[in-house]
């Protein structure tokens, strides 16, 4: 393999606390007394959503985020909390997929042949990538989350660390338009950082959770949504048949 599934993960991470930089200001607080953010400028507004979002004890993050190191896009579904638990899919560039669980002290993984056949190493001859895909392709294997492997999706599995830093944001956001997602209120809020542009998406009933990203950007382009808040994460260890790779790598 010429990278693992587990670093391209950590750029959904990287993504979202990419909002983090952005300068002090934004528009004027709203003057008519209504609605769950009157008198809230919009970077009052999106600072308090990414407050909240970071003091959740769990949530769902889904959609697509730009691999600087490829080129192409990562597309990923991942529950995740603050216990270092997750389970989900990711593909690269839609070249197959990946569903990955932790849970403990176990990591455990399971490719798609496309997907192992996309990140077979350069140097790798037909034969080589044939008998990985043979050994690999659509079976649960296990690893030590504490492992040399394991170490970067084991980081992003802790919502503690893909959020950390959130809290700080001072943003510049203006307010939009209220809109819905996934048949849930919200309000659209329009940030800038430098040349880049994002469309941050908070909820406007219960908590005002973050509830969708879209980063407008020729570099690193984002298209993220977050649900489930709260709700527990299927971490479940696979029945059945697992290879440890631990094992059979010495």
């Amino acid at each position: 393999m010429r990278r693992t599934a587990l670093v391209a993960l950590c750029l959904a991470a990287a993504a979202t606390a990419g909002l983090t930089g952005c300068s002090s200001g934004g528009d004027k607080a709203d003057s008519k007394p209504k609605g769950p953010f009157a008198g809230q400028t919009g970077g009052e507004i999106a600072d308090r959503a990414v407050r909240t979002t970071s003091d959740a004890g769990s949530l769902r993050m889904k959609g697509d985020v730009a691999d600087d190191e490829s080129g192409g896009t990562i597309t990923l579904d991942m529950a995740l909390n603050k216990k270092g638990e997750c389970a989900g899919t990711m593909s690269m560039g839609g070249q197959g997929k990946a569903d990955l669980i932790k849970t403990g002290g176990t990591l455990y993984m399971k490719y798609d042949e496309k997907f192992l056949r996309e990140q077979a190493s350069e140097g790798d001859s037909k034969a080589e990538t044939d008998n990985t895909v043979a050994l690999l392709a659509g079976k649960w294997t296990k690893m030590s989350a504490s492992g040399q492997d394991a170490k970067d999706i084991t980081g992003f599995c802790d919502l503690d660390s893909v959020l950390g830093g959130a809290e700080d944001v001072h943003s510049n956001a203006t307010r939009g338009k209220t809109t819905m997602v996934d048949g849930a209120p919200a309000l659209v809020l329009h940030e800038k950082d430098g040349k880049d542009r994002y469309t941050l998406t908070v909820a406007t009933e219960g908590k005002p959770y973050l509830l969708k990203i879209v980063g407008d950007s020729a570099t690193d382009p984002i298209t993220l949504t977050f649900s489930d808040y709260e709700k527990p994460v299927p971490a479940k260890a696979p029945t059945g048949k697992v290879l440890d790779l631990d094992e059979m790598t010495g």
